[in-house]
């Protein structure tokens, strides 16, 4: 295990291309230490969840290297699922299995991959409902929660596979304006308990109040990196400084 601020996830010129032309990701090179919270932020195509999605390899890099605790996982012979079950993903739709409860939908990785102890895992699973204040929910099914709840419990399931990283793809954009708080509630308490995360979202203030580094990515690369307070109040680039005066 490395320790705090130890690189967790080291990224050596990324490029991904699809099709003939479309440069998704044109040369990403950045790290991310353990218990940061790095935020990506960009205009809509600018490839934001296309980096997030191949730091776990869901999207398959056209060239380049990625090192998750050392290990380089764009290594044809490295066992990527193994890897995954350090990596917790949370996506804009909540991918809960609706014909299992919460408690089932929460305890069946951990079980199955982690070969947990039923009994341990429904535990963990618990503590982590109580947590997110919805252990009254572990008997009922996805369909009967609202979007705030089942992207509540996404992140529980991934929490419950204890992983030493969460990467989360827009994970408010599919929510009633209502939900939204709800679940960047839970992101923020994550990321106070020292969890590292990567955040791709379109909520700045949440950029704002809880990031140790803001990325602002554009055309496939990234433009600017800072802090929070730089970032935001004395942007460099002129793409950014253009791009904040639409959103701010």
């Amino acid at each position: 295990m490395t320790t705090k601020g130890e690189v967790l996830i080291r990224v050596e010129d990324l490029h991904k291309v699809f099709g003939d032309s479309l440069h998704a990701l044109n040369g990403i090179t950045t790290q991310i230490r353990r218990g940061e919270v790095v935020v990506v932020v960009g205009p809509s195509g600018s490839g934001k969840s296309t980096f997030l999605r191949s730091l776990n390899l869901l999207e398959v890099p056209s060239s380049g290297r990625i090192y998750f605790e050392d290990t380089d996982i764009t290594d044809k012979k490295v066992d990527i699922n193994k890897h995954r079950q350090k990596m917790g993903m949370v996506f804009q739709h909540f991918n809960l299995f609706p014909h299992k409860t919460i408690l089932q939908n929460i305890t069946l990785a951990p079980i199955k991959l982690l070969k947990k102890n039923p009994k341990e895992a429904e535990e963990r699973a618990m503590e982590l409902l109580k947590m997110v204040g919805l252990e009254e929910k572990a008997n009922v099914y996805p369909s009967q929660l609202s979007g705030g709840q089942k992207q509540r419990i996404a992140i529980v399931r991934s929490l419950a596979m204890d992983p030493d990283v969460m990467l989360f793809d827009e994970p408010t954009s599919a929510l009633d304006p209502e939900m939204v708080g709800e679940v960047l509630e839970i992101m923020k308490d994550l990321a106070r308990s020292g969890m590292t995360m990567v955040v791709v979202t379109h909520e700045m203030g949440f950029a704002r109040e809880v990031a140790t580094r803001v990325v602002f990515m554009d055309g496939g690369k990234i433009k600017e990196e800072n802090s929070p307070q730089e970032f935001f109040d004395h942007p460099k680039d002129l793409r950014l400084q253009e791009f904040l005066s639409k959103i701010l």
